[in-house]
């Protein structure tokens, strides 16, 4: 079960970072994963930037439809497949954001907060992978 309303209020701290949100995320995930670099090779990063915060904006918003969320979410995890993202890059992900989530929300970020967040980003990958479809091929190029 998500805990809804830390989940709004805190992502209240950090919606007035919005400029601030994808260059630190960014800067997280490509620096303490640089493995995932390939990844971003031809991408856009300041319209990456804008998608990645609006996405999670989405979430955010329609936490109390799960029917839409789980539709959009099942249709972002197929996707990212075709952008090369791999299950194991889901953790990668997850801690990027919550580290980036900490530092913007500041003091504001407690035990209780981060523990929603981990909660929410949980849901939020297994919805995303249900919805990517990996070949057996592609799977085991993946554990190598």
């Amino acid at each position: 079960m998500l805990n809804i309303e830390i989940l709004e209020s805190s992502f209240q701290l950090v919606q007035d970072s919005k400029q601030d949100f994808p260059t630190a995320f960014y800067t997280n995930l490509l620096g303490d994963y640089p493995e995932v670099k390939p990844l971003f090779a031809k991408t856009k990063m300041n319209e990456q930037g804008d998608h990645l915060f609006d996405s999670l904006q989405f979430v955010v918003v329609n936490l109390r439809n799960a029917e839409l969320l789980q539709t959009t979410l099942k249709g972002l995890g197929t996707r990212h497949v075709k952008y090369g993202v791999l299950p194991k890059h889901y953790p990668l992900v997850g801690n990027s954001l919550l580290k980036t989530l900490a530092s913007l929300a500041g003091d504001a970020w407690t035990p209780e907060v981060k523990q929603a967040w981990v909660d929410a980003y949980g849901a939020i990958a297994a919805v995303m992978l249900e919805g990517a479809e990996y070949s057996a091929e592609v799977l085991q190029l993946a554990e190598k």
